[in-house]
C-alpha cells in the first residue's frame, strides 16, 4: 500500500518542518531498487516492470492530488525538461538556459519569433497549462503539432483524435502507454510527439487537472521504431505489452523513473516554495504579492515591464529591487548567469 506522505506544508508557519525533508523521503527506498534503469530492464518481465511502474504512478498521483500552490512552476519545469530532451533528440544544441530564454525574451505575444527551438518549449508547455480534459482535441493536437515541426492535415489530426479516444477509453493502462506511440508512428510523427500523447492520455486516465512531462522528459532512452508506413485506423492491430513485449517494458520503466524525478523535484521546489511564502510577508514594495504567485506558477521571470503580466505601477528598477531583495533572503534564484537581462525563478 502506499501511503500519501504529509511532508511539506501548504503554510509557511510549518517551514522548518519541510525545510528538513530531503527529496528521497517521498519514495519509499523498495520503490527505487524496483524500477530498472535503461541498462537492466531487458532481463525484467513486462509484468513485473508493470507492477514497480503502477507503484511510482500512484506515488506521483498522491503528489498531483495534493495541487499545492507550487504546482505550475513543478509542472512548467518539467515541461523545461522535456523540451531540452526532445531538443537533443531533434539534433538542435539549445540547452534548457537557452530554450528559456528562447521564450522569456520574446516579446508577449510573438509567437513566430521564437524560433524553432522556442516551439519545442510552448509544446511542452501546451501539455502542462491546457486542462487535461481539453489536450487530445482537434484544436490542441494541430497546434502542438505545428510547435514539433509538423504541418499535417486536418483528416490526420481528425483520424488520430478519434483514435486517441479509442485507445484511452477502452485499452489497459500498458496498451495506452504502447498505442499512443504506435498511433503517432503510423501517421508518421516521432516518439516526441508519442510521449506528449501518452503524458496527455495518462493525465485524463487518472483525471489529472493538468498533464505531467513524463516520457518526455526520457525520450532519449525510448530506442523505438519510427517511419512506419501511414495506414488506416482501423487497420492496427492494438498494441500492447503481448505484441511489443520489449517496447511495453521499456515504456513502463522509462515512466517509472520520469515519476519518480518528477517526485523528487516536487519535493525540492516544494522546499523552495515555503520559503518564499516565508519571507513573502516582508515584502513592502506593491505588486509583490502578484509577483510571489508568479513566482509559485511559473519556471522563471524577468525584471522588466516589458512582460505584460507585470504590474504596471512598478517600474523597472522597482522589480529588480524586488528581486534583489528575494535574492538576498534566499527565497529566489538568479537562473540565467548573466549579469543582464537576468531571470529569477525557485
Amino acid at each position: 500500500m502506499i501511503l500519501r506522505p504529509k511532508l511539506l506544508s501548504r503554510h509557511p508557519g510549518k517551514l522548518l518542518d519541510a525545510v528538513a525533508v530531503a527529496p528521497w523521503a517521498l519514495v519509499p527506498a523498495w520503490l527505487r531498487r524496483a524500477i530498472p534503469d535503461a541498462q537492466s530492464v531487458a532481463g525484467k518481465e513486462v509484468e513485473e516492470v508493470a507492477l514497480a511502474a503502477g507503484a511510482a504512478i500512484g506515488a506521483l498521483d498522491a503528489v498531483v492530488r495534493r495541487q499545492e500552490r507550487w504546482a505550475g512552476v513543478w509542472r512548467q519545469r518539467l515541461a523545461l525538461v522535456a523540451a531540452a530532451v526532445t531538443a537533443r533528440q531533434a539534433g538542435r544544441v539549445e540547452d534548457s538556459l537557452a530554450l528559456r530564454d528562447a521564450v522569456l525574451l520574446t516579446r508577449p505575444g510573438d509567437f513566430l519569433s521564437v524560433g524553432p527551438a522556442g516551439l519545442l518549449l510552448l509544446a511542452w508547455r501546451r501539455l502542462v497549462d491546457t486542462p487535461a480534459e481539453k489536450l487530445l482535441t482537434e484544436r490542441s493536437i494541430g497546434a502542438v503539432l505545428e510547435e514539433l515541426g509538423y504541418a499535417p492535415d486536418e483528416e490526420v489530426v481528425s483520424a488520430l483524435v478519434g483514435e486517441l479516444g479509442q485507445i484511452g477509453g477502452g485499452a489497459e493502462t500498458v496498451g495506452m502507454l504502447t498505442g499512443a506511440f504506435v498511433a503517432a508512428e503510423r501517421y508518421g510523427f516521432g516518439p516526441a510527439f508519442g510521449a506528449w500523447l501518452a503524458d496527455g492520455l495518462l493525465a485524463q486516465r487518472l483525471a489529472w487537472p493538468h498533464a505531467i512531462p513524463l516520457l518526455g522528459t526520457e525520450a532519449a532512452f525510448f530506442g523505438m521504431r519510427a517511419g512506419h508506413s501511414r495506414r488506416a485506423a482501423t487497420g492496427m492491430a492494438a498494441a500492447g505489452p503481448e505484441t511489443e513485449p520489449e517496447r511495453a517494458k521499456k515504456l513502463l520503466a522509462a515512466q517509472a523513473r520520469a515519476a519518480l524525478r518528477a517526485i523528487d523535484l516536487f519535493a525540492e521546489l516544494g522546499r523552495r516554495a515555503e520559503k518564499l511564502l516565508a519571507v513573502a510577508p516582508k515584502l513592502r514594495a506593491k505588486g509583490a504579492d502578484a509577483i510571489v504567485d508568479r513566482l509559485l506558477n511559473e519556471d522563471a521571470l524577468m525584471a522588466s515591464r516589458g512582460d505584460k503580466k507585470m504590474d504596471k505601477k512598478m517600474s523597472d528598477r522597482g522589480l529588480r529591487r524586488l528581486f534583489d531583495r528575494l535574492l538576498v533572503l534566499g527565497a529566489v534564484r538568479e537562473l540565467s548567469g548573466r549579469p543582464t537581462f537576468r531571470t529569477y525563478g525557485l
